[in-house]
C-alpha cells in the first residue's frame, strides 16, 4: 500500500522587499518625518546593525530564485509572502494609490514565478477607507493575492476604529486574510536601546492592536474576518487571564458580547514564539487548530529551522500536522480560487 504523501509546509511569515515603492515615497515629507522617528526609536548601535542586515539581505528580499533555495533547505515547501510592513499610512491619496498598486503588483509578479510555492499578500491605504476597500478589491480579484498585510496602528489610528469597519466587511467578503504585523513602536525613545523596540515593542504593539480589535467588540461585528497576528499575537494570549478578569469584573471592559480569551479563538496566531514550551502554551491558550508557522524570513529576528522548532514541541501528530501546513492551506485555500 501506498503511504500518502505528508501535507506542505506552509511558513505565513516571509517578507519581500520593493524597491520601485521606496522610489516613489523620496524626498517626500512625509518620508522624513517617518524616518526622523526611527532616529529616535532606535540607538545608533541599532540603525547601524539594521542598515548592513537590508544591505546583506537584499537578495533574500528580492529573488525569488533566492527565496526559493532558502525555503528547501528549511524543509518549506509553501511561503506566504508579503510586503515588509512599511506601510507608509501618512500618504496623500494619490500617494497611496500608487504606493498599494506599486507593492501589490510586485507581491503578484515575484509570487508569478513559483505560483505552487509563493502565495501573495498586499497592502492596502487603511488611512483612506474608502480607497483601502477598492484596492483590497483589486488585490484579491486582479492581481491573485490572498490578502493583505496591515500594520498594528494607522499613523496614530487604532485598527479597531469604526472608520475602517467597510474595509473589515470587504475581507470578509472576498474571504481575505488580514496578516497584522508592527512595524515600530508607539513608545519610541523608552525603548530606543538594546534593540528593545523590536524585541520587547513589537510584540507589545500587538498586543494593544488585538486588544482594541477584541475589546471594541471588532470581531463580534466581522466573525467571519480571518485575521492573523504575527509574532503569536503578542502578549495577548500569554496574560489573556487578566484580560477576562477585567471583562468580568468591570462594566468599562465590557464592549465585547463575551470573554476576551474566547475571542482568541476567532483569530489565527503564527507560531514565532522561539521556544518549545513557548508553543505548547499558545497551542493550550489558542487551540492547534489556530496557529500558523511562521519564520519571519529572512530577518535575523526570524528563525530559519521552523520544522524543528516544531517537532520539539511534542504535539500529537494530528496538531504538529495542522500547524505545519493544515490550518494555514484551510485559511488560505477557502473563499480563494487561484
Amino acid at each position: 500500500m501506498n503511504t500518502p504523501d505528508p501535507a506542505p509546509v506552509v511558513d505565513f511569515h516571509g517578507h519581500l522587499a520593493v524597491p520601485a515603492a521606496d522610489t516613489l515615497c523620496a524626498g517626500t515629507p512625509g518620508l522624513a518625518a517617518e524616518t526622523a522617528a526611527e532616529l529616535r526609536a532606535h540607538s545608533p548601535a541599532s540603525l547601524a546593525v539594521n542598515r548592513a542586515q537590508l544591505r546583506r539581505l537584499a537578495p533574500k528580499l528580492t529573488d525569488p530564485a533566492v527565496r526559493l533555495a532558502d525555503l528547501d533547505m528549511m524543509g518549506v515547501d509553501v511561503q506566504v509572502v508579503g510586503p515588509m510592513p512599511m506601510h507608509r499610512y501618512w500618504a496623500d491619496a494619490d500617494l497611496a494609490d500608487r504606493l498599494a498598486r506599486t507593492v501589490n503588483e510586485a507581491v503578484a509578479a515575484h509570487c508569478s514565478v513559483a505560483p505552487e510555492r509563493l502565495y501573495g499578500l498586499g497592502t492596502i491605504p487603511l488611512q483612506h477607507p474608502d480607497l483601502a476597500v477598492a484596492l483590497l478589491d483589486t488585490a484579491v480579484t486582479s492581481y491573485g493575492l490572498y490578502g493583505v498585510s496591515v500594520s498594528t496602528t494607522v499613523d496614530g489610528r487604532e485598527l479597531a476604529d469604526p472608520a475602517h469597519d467597510p474595509v473589515w466587511r470587504k475581507a470578509e467578503e472576498l474571504g481575505a486574510v488580514v496578516f497584522v504585523h508592527p512595524w515600530g513602536c508607539s513608545l519610541g525613545e523608552r525603548l530606543a536601546t538594546h534593540y528593545l523596540g523590536n524585541t520587547v515593542g513589537q510584540p507589545v504593539e500587538t498586543t494593544i492592536a488585538l486588544s482594541h480589535l477584541v475589546f471594541t467588540g471588532v470581531l463580534d461585528r466581522f466573525p467571519r474576518l480571518r485575521l492573523v497576528a504575527a509574532h503569536g499575537g503578542g502578549y495577548l494570549p500569554t496574560y489573556i487571564g487578566r484580560s477576562d478578569h477585567a471583562w468580568h469584573r468591570r462594566e468599562d471592559a465590557r464592549g465585547c458580547a463575551e470573554p476576551p480569551s474566547t475571542y482568541l479563538r476567532r483569530m489565527w496566531f503564527d507560531s514565532l514564539v522561539y521556544t518549545a514550551r513557548a508553543l505548547r502554551h499558545l497551542v493550550e491558550e489558542v487551540g492547534a487548530d489556530r496557529i500558523v508557522l511562521g519564520t519571519d524570513h529572512p530577518f535575523d529576528m526570524g528563525v530559519d529551522d521552523p520544522v524543528a522548532r516544531l517537532e520539539a514541541a511534542g504535539l500529537s501528530p494530528a496538531d504538529r500536522a495542522a500547524v505545519a501546513g493544515g490550518n494555514a492551506l484551510g485559511l488560505l485555500q477557502k473563499g480563494h480560487t487561484r
